[in-house]
C-alpha cells in the first residue's frame, strides 16, 4: 500500500501548489521542457534597449519583462487574469512600468501608433487589427507562441484523441498579420521534448496550463492520474512534446 500512500501524497502535493504567474521554478528536477533554439528573453532584450515606447501584451506575472537592463522610456503591459496582474505590478513596478488591466479579447486602451514595439510571449489570442493600429508606422511586433497540438501527448492521455485541426498553426498567424497590412520579418517553428518526472508535476503543470486539459480537477481524472503514476513509476518519466513558434511583424513605415 506504499505506492497508494506516495500517491495520495504527491496529488495532495500537486493540488496545494501555487499556480498564480509564469514563472516554472517549482518544476525544477521534478520536469524539463526544452527551450526553443531562438532565445526569446534575448530577442526580447535586444529590442527593448533601442525602442522608444514598447507594449507587453498578455505579460502573465510579467516575468520576461522582468529580467530587463535596459527599458524604452515608455513601458506598458496588459494582463486580464487577477492573480497575475497583482504579481505583474510586483515584478515591473521597479522599471517605471505601467500595467493595465485588459482582457485579452478587448480592443486595446491605447491611441494608435502608441507603440514602436509590441512583444508578447504565449498570448491566448493575438487580434492582428489591434495589434497593427497602436503600432507606429516602422514598428516591430514579436511573438513567441504556443504551435499546434502542443502537448498533445499530455492531452490525449486524459480526453482521447483530439483533433487539432488549424489552430495555432504559424502559417495561420502569417497570413493573419499580413491581412492587417503588417510584413512577416521571421517565422520559426520548434518541437521540444518535454518530460514529467512525477505525477504531481503533472498535477500543477494542468492546473497552471489550463487549455491544456480543461476543466481539469484532481478529483474527476484520479483514475487517470493513478495510471500516469503507475506509467512513471515503470518508465521513469512522461514524455510530450511541446510547439513553440516565433513570428515577428513590422508595421511599414510609409504605406504601400
Amino acid at each position: 500500500m506504499s505506492q497508494d500512500r506516495t500517491f495520495d501524497e504527491l496529488l495532495a502535493e500537486g493540488a496545494a501548489a501555487p499556480v498564480d504567474g509564469w514563472d516554472f521554478s517549482w518544476f525544477a528536477g521534478r520536469a524539463t521542457e526544452q527551450r526553443p533554439p531562438w532565445g526569446y528573453a534575448k530577442l526580447v532584450a535586444d529590442r527593448m534597449a533601442t525602442a522608444r515606447a514598447a507594449l507587453d501584451l498578455q505579460t502573465g506575472g510579467g516575468e520576461v519583462t522582468a529580467e530587463l537592463e535596459h527599458v524604452p522610456p515608455v513601458l506598458v503591459a496588459t494582463e486580464g487574469w487577477a492573480p497575475n496582474l497583482a504579481l505583474a505590478r510586483r515584478n515591473l513596478a521597479r522599471l517605471g512600468a505601467t500595467v493595465v488591466e485588459h482582457a485579452d479579447r478587448e480592443p486595446l486602451p491605447f491611441p494608435d501608433a502608441s507603440f514602436d514595439l509590441v512583444v508578447s510571449r504565449h498570448p491566448t489570442v493575438t487580434d492582428w487589427a489591434e495589434v497593427a493600429r497602436v503600432l507606429a508606422p516602422g514598428g516591430t511586433y514579436l511573438s513567441q507562441q504556443i504551435g499546434p497540438r502542443s502537448v498533445f501527448g499530455l492531452a490525449e492521455f486524459f480526453l482521447g484523441p483530439l483533433d487539432g485541426g488549424t489552430a495555432r498553426d504559424p502559417e495561420t498567424a502569417a497570413a493573419a498579420a499580413r491581412a492587417t497590412g503588417l510584413d512577416v520579418a521571421d517565422l520559426r517553428s520548434a518541437s521540444l521534448r518535454t518530460e514529467f518526472f512525477d505525477v504531481a508535476a503533472v498535477v500543477v503543470y494542468l492546473r497552471k496550463v489550463i487549455w491544456i486539459v480543461p476543466g481539469f480537477d484532481v478529483a474527476t481524472y484520479r483514475d487517470r492520474l493513478r495510471e500516469l503514476h503507475e506509467l512513471i513509476g515503470r518508465e521513469g518519466s512522461f514524455t510530450a512534446y511541446s510547439a513553440r513558434f516565433l513570428i515577428e511583424a513590422r508595421k511599414p513605415a510609409h504605406l504601400h
